[in-house]
């Protein structure tokens, strides 16, 4: 589906963010399904009457069954200085997650060390550091339990591939739909209960507080958890 309107969530001269729907990708893979960025060239293009295309530039990633704030550079020098951002952790991320598992404690930290198999694109954690391994460290709260499902609020102080899916299974509360983490069944929509819910930074350029926040998917399930 292409980018409309609806999908932004926050647009100046340098930045664009957008509501990612389950199912995109951000960049090009092997799949040779149209990427996310180039759907936003397109639209960017065509709300600003530039034929020949408009710069962008990918800030971040969110896997591809994940929904949520995605932030792009539309001039090189926010992408620069986004990418050092990101680099120095100055931006707080916040995402949404549906288990069905309620978490022994209420609230906690999470550590793990995780090694990322790039050939099945899997990625296991372990209790301490081994060989090829990345620290992964994040926070949780639950918020909510709607149903016999459970809402967590979780918010990574690491950026690393699958970080929460992994160390959320590991706690022994995988992600709704994410049958690659143990959740026993997938979604037929190709989606997982994950959603990246709120981005927080200071303008690159601007040096103003930014706070981006993303709407649910309606989808008949998630949008159940939007009252918290």
């Amino acid at each position: 589906m292409p980018i409309t309107d609806k999908d932004l969530l926050y647009e100046d001269n340098h930045l664009i963010a957008i509501n990612k729907r389950a199912g995109d990708i951000v960049q090009v893979d092997e799949t040779g399904d149209q990427p996310l960025d180039e759907k936003v060239k397109v639209y960017l293009a065509a709300k600003y009457n530039k034929p020949n295309s408009a710069f962008l530039g990918v800030v971040h990633r969110l896997d591809r069954p994940v929904s949520g704030v995605i932030l792009f550079a539309k001039t090189s020098k926010a992408l620069e200085r986004m990418n050092a951002i990101f680099k120095n952790r100055e931006v707080k991320k916040t995402y949404w997650a549906v288990v069905r598992n309620k978490p022994s404690k209420p609230s906690g930290t999470l550590i793990n060390w995780l090694v990322k198999n790039t050939q099945k694109n899997v990625v296991t954690a372990h209790p301490n550091e081994v060989a090829g391994s990345q620290r992964a460290e994040l926070s949780y709260r639950l918020i909510a339990e709607l149903g016999g499902y459970y809402l967590l609020e979780v918010d990574p102080l690491t950026g690393r591939s699958h970080q929460i899916r992994v160390q959320l299974a590991t706690m022994g509360c995988p992600i709704v739909g994410d049958n690659k983490y143990g959740y026993p069944r997938g979604s037929r929509k190709g989606s997982i209960c994950l959603h990246a819910r709120r981005l927080q930074f200071l303008h690159p350029v601007k040096k103003e507080p930014v706070n981006i926040f993303a709407k649910l998917p309606v989808d008949g399930f998630w949008e159940r958890f939007e009252q918290f």
